[in-house]
């Protein structure tokens, strides 16, 4: 994952306060916009993990394309990153439209072959 300051020109610095203060190179609350929609994130990169949380200011999940773009904004050409479905049984839900991209500090994430991609 990119250096969150890296990011700066896209952090929400009040949607940081309302959250306890949380901004710096390890988590933070950002804004991004593409073709009009605005995409509010969330990351951090503390635990063995990157992650970033995606909303948009519409009533709906984000598409393909925008979660592609924050991929963009947010990891290196070089990573990869992933969506997850996981179990049922550990399956939390705080908000019905927000997507979710991960990416493991310790391990590769395996892919699939490239024909299937």
């Amino acid at each position: 994952m990119r250096r969150l300051r890296e990011l700066n020109r896209f952090r929400d610095k009040a949607w940081e306060r309302n959250l306890g203060g949380v901004g710096d190179d390890r988590a933070g609350c950002f804004r991004l916009v593409r073709n009009g929609v605005e995409l509010r994130c969330i990351a951090s990169n503390d635990a063995g993990w990157d992650h970033v949380s995606v909303t948009t200011d519409l009533p709906r999940c984000p598409t393909w394309g925008e979660m592609d773009h924050v991929k963009r904004a947010f990891f290196r050409d070089d990573e990869v990153a992933m969506q997850l479905h996981v179990s049922s049984s550990d399956h939390i839900s705080n908000h019905d439209y927000c997507l979710h991209l991960w990416r493991p500090h310790a391990a590769a994430v395996p892919l699939p072959p490239k024909a299937f991609v």
